[in-house]
């Protein structure tokens, strides 16, 4: 809180995504919000804000935005930089132009780099106070420069200078202890090095940002565009859903479906998608289901692995389950939910359909077979850069977003322990590494960071 100014910032931990309500003098501003926006529509209520604008730093790649449904509610005016070629109602804005929210005065800053569009919004009251930054700057971290490039006829290279000058000639132009919020947090493939802190200075972001040290423009645009993590799928699409603007969301508890109709809808191409922990998904699971569990960064992993033209059936613990699941599948686009599976595994045993396993074990046991057996085959499915920086002694990098298309490079069968950081990404690889005859995956509960701890070796 500033002054009389209200600011709220909602994080949401399943898209690493960061949106904001600002409000002053009984009137409001969301930015970037999510797909789901009863939260904003309630906290603004609570607080005696009615919401008059709603801006968007960019046309998010990650997940789809509900500024058309909280326009529609609220009576709102969507607000993007003129370069975003939206196909909606909205007020477009250049560098220079602001907004008034009671005695709050929100300036547009034109800061592309990561996409042609990226605006920054600076909060003036009076003077500069804070700076919503969207994917332009992360903490820690700048947005990738690739996710637009190609499209627009830019280049990596191109983007990266141009982010290099909305850095050096925009945000860091910003008196230091001008707070810093951007629409992301670490996890997010919107970045690559991103801080688990969701806000900073300006001051502390210029002394401590690997990518803001004084460096020439060429050596900036050298970094940013060397050992790019790959683009998911799915964000071309998200691109595109959030230019044309998304239906509203409505509601979102699926069909509860009997076994023998799970089966049915599977044998015809549909994806069993079992969300519950790990645990509970070694313990069995319906044959040839995916696992991504509810409990990690969901919807990126989903969005990621998940065909869209593919119905989804989800296999959960609970109808709250399925309801959450459904809403959190949404937020990436994929709205293709069949049902659930009624009853759960039991109901799908007691149908006599095919049940399967994925072995748990630690890292204790790992070291035990390894010692029993140097040759065994220990898959890392981490990201190259945490790889890098320590894994078990002769584990392979097959990150996950990359693993179902290098399947063919591992052992065609036999036994392969898959290990990430904590045990989540390895029980998804695990699922799908079942779904090869023969082979027999083993899932490492607690990952590198358990290894670590234990004080094993690393390499």
């Amino acid at each position: 809180m500033l002054s009389g100014m209200y600011f709220k910032q909602f994080y949401l931990g399943c898209l690493a995504h960061a949106s904001y309500l600002i409000g002053d003098g009984g009137e409001a501003a969301v930015v970037d919000p999510r797909r789901d926006v009863d939260e904003y529509v309630d906290e603004a209520g609570a607080r005696g804000l009615t919401i008059r604008w709603v801006l968007e730093t960019h046309l998010h790649a990650d997940f789809v935005s509900g500024h058309r449904e909280l326009a529609a509610r609220t009576g709102a005016t969507i607000v993007m930089g003129e370069k975003a070629r939206a196909a909606f109602p909205h007020r477009s804005v250049r560098d220079g132009d602001e907004i008034r929210i009671g005695s709050l005065v929100l300036r547009i800053l034109e800061t592309p780099g990561h996409t042609p569009e990226s605006i920054s919004i600076l909060v003036l009251d009076p003077e500069p106070r804070l700076v919503l930054t969207g994917d332009t700057l992360f903490i820690g971290d700048v947005g990738r420069p690739d996710l637009a490039a190609g499209a627009t006829g830019v280049t990596v290279e191109g983007m990266a200078g141009q982010l290099y000058d909305s850095l050096h000639g925009k945000l860091l132009t910003l008196p230091d202890d001008v707070a810093v919020y951007p629409a992301h947090g670490a996890g997010s493939l919107c970045g690559r090095n991103i801080s688990n802190e969701t806000s900073s200075t300006i001051g502390v972001q210029r002394r401590t940002n690997y990518a803001l040290f004084p460096m020439p423009k060429e050596d900036f645009v050298r970094l940013m565009t060397a050992d790019l993590p790959e683009v998911p799928a799915y964000f071309p699409r998200d691109v595109e859903l959030n230019r044309a603007g998304a239906a509203p969301l409505g509601a979102r508890l699926p069909a509860a479906l009997p076994a023998a109709e799970v089966m049915r809808l599977a044998e015809a191409g549909a994806t069993i998608l079992d969300v519950r922990p790990a645990a509970a998904f070694g313990a069995g699971h319906p044959a040839g289901a995916v696992h991504v569990g509810l409990s990690g960064q969901f919807a990126s992993w989903a969005g990621a692995l998940l065909a869209p033209e593919k119905p989804v059936v989800l296999v959960t613990e609970d109808d709250a389950g399925a309801a959450e699941a459904a809403t959190r599948l949404a937020r990436v686009g994929l709205e293709n939910v069949a049902g659930y599976l009624d009853g759960g595994v039991a109901a799908w045993d007691r149908a006599g359909l095919p049940v399967a396993r994925l072995e748990q074990i630690d890292v204790a046991e790992l070291k035990a077979r390894r010692d029993d057996d140097p040759g065994m085959v220990v898959l890392d499915v981490r990201r190259p850069g945490e790889y890098a920086t320590g894994h078990v002694p002769g584990a392979v990098s097959v990150p996950l977003d990359r693993l179902a298309r290098e399947l063919d490079t591992l052992p065609p069968q036999g036994r392969v322990a898959i290990i990430c950081a904590s045990g989540y990404r390895s029980s998804v690889a695990g699922s799908l590494l079942l779904q090869r005859r023969g082979a027999e995956p083993i899932n490492v509960v607690g990952g590198t960071n358990a290894w670590v701890a234990a004080g094993y070796p690393v390499e």
